[in-house]
């Protein structure tokens, strides 16, 4: 054997000391996995159609960092985020060579997204093979389990419950337990680890269900118009209002901040599309919702909202002062303490501190008139 090419595995490695004497050092062989592994380890390869030639990698890969006996899949995911990313980059690449870069993101995107893996995870019940010690985990997994199992349809961009991150950590893990176990053969990885992500996500899929909030922006951007999601919570939930050009147009709302905004930017979108005119388009519906949304004498009209529904009266603060002295700008919030909780809302830049309060106080209006608060 030549010394200076690279060993083989499982061969021995030559090194030419000083005197010109060689010396052979040999590779130990593989570990299997520990007792309490063994059978999650083999389950999971059965799962995956792949005998691993060091199967502790993937029991590292098994394990969350609340066990503290035993390396954690942290290394592991953070290879495997990476590995699924190319490979997914290269599979599109080379499946639509007509797609520009901003389409195959978004196809790359859809196919390994933290809602997409936990699927997978969910799918194929690899949580249940995973060593840990937080029973909180446990509660997430079995609630977005349970939502998923009680879906009509597949849910491409997020359902009524957000995905645990663990699932997708898991599904991450995994892929780099192979792609190390096959000396970081990214084909081969492919080739292994491709079924069990199917269906992959196709264009046509991307086209019959495009990401909401992504559609969202992209429609208004056409016409000129701007988008704001404003963001607010009413005790434990999140609720995300739809703005185009200071208009409002719906709301969501969620126990997760992703979702109230998933869900707000499909009201907003289902609210546009049913406004359309039969004769009419995007900018004639667009236009239709354009002018001052704010609410004459909206402080006042607040304050007596509150009092009807026995809340304690509206707070304000000033969030941020901006400009020299002869053109200060102001941005204010109003907030309000329910039985339920405290209720926020942070208004548009002003440059009365006056108008910075009721700009506030007519956007919390919207919000609470859409979320049938009032």
């Amino acid at each position: 054997m030549d010394p200076f090419l690279p060993p083989t595995p499982g061969s021995s490695r030559f090194f030419m000391s000083s005197s010109d004497t060689i010396t052979t050092t040999t590779e130990a062989p593989p570990l299997p996995p520990s007792t309490e592994m063994e059978a999650s380890v083999l389950a999971v390869e059965r799962i995956l159609n792949y005998s691993f030639k060091n199967k502790r990698l993937l029991e590292e890969a098994l394990t969350h960092s609340s066990f503290a006996d035993s390396a954690s899949y942290q290394r592991l995911e953070f290879v495997g985020d990476a590995a699924l990313g190319l490979a997914l980059s290269n599979h599109v690449f080379l499946a639509y060579p007509q797609l520009d870069p901003g389409q195959l993101s978004l196809l790359r995107a859809a196919n390994i997204s933290t809602e997409k893996l936990a699927r997978v995870a969910i799918r194929h019940g690899l949580y249940g093979f995973v060593r840990h010690n937080a029973s909180s985990l446990d509660d997430k997994v079995r609630e977005f389990t349970d939502a998923v199992s009680q879906e009509d349809d597949a849910v491409a961009y997020g359902g009524s419950v957000k995905a645990p991150k663990i699932l997708a950590d898991i599904v991450e893990s995994v892929a780099a337990a192979v792609y190390v176990d096959l000396d970081f053969d990214l084909q081969r990885l492919w080739v292994i680890f491709r079924g069990l992500l199917e269906p992959i996500v196709t264009l046509q899929d991307l086209q019959q269900q495009p990401q909401p909030v992504t559609m969202l922006f992209e429609l208004c951007q056409k016409q000129g118009k701007e988008v704001d999601i404003v963001h607010w919570k009413n005790g434990t939930k999140n609720i995300a209002s739809v703005y185009v050009d200071g208009e409002f147009v719906a709301t969501g709302s969620s126990e997760q901040k992703e979702i109230a905004k998933l869900n707000a930017a499909k009201g907003a979108l289902h609210k546009l599309s049913h406004s359309m005119p039969s004769n009419g388009s995007l900018s004639d519906i667009l236009d239709s919702i354009n002018g001052s949304f704010e609410i004459e004498g909206a402080k006042q009209k607040l304050h007596e909202l509150c009092g009807k529904k026995k809340w304690q009266k509206p707070s304000y603060n000033i969030e941020k002062e901006m400009g020299p002295a002869h053109e200060k700008k102001f941005i204010c919030s109003v907030q309000i303490a329910t039985v339920d909780g405290v209720l926020y809302m942070m208004g548009d830049e002003k440059t009365r501190i006056k108008d910075a309060e009721g700009s506030a106080a007519s956007l919390m209006i919207q919000a609470l008139q859409e979320s049938n608060y009032l």
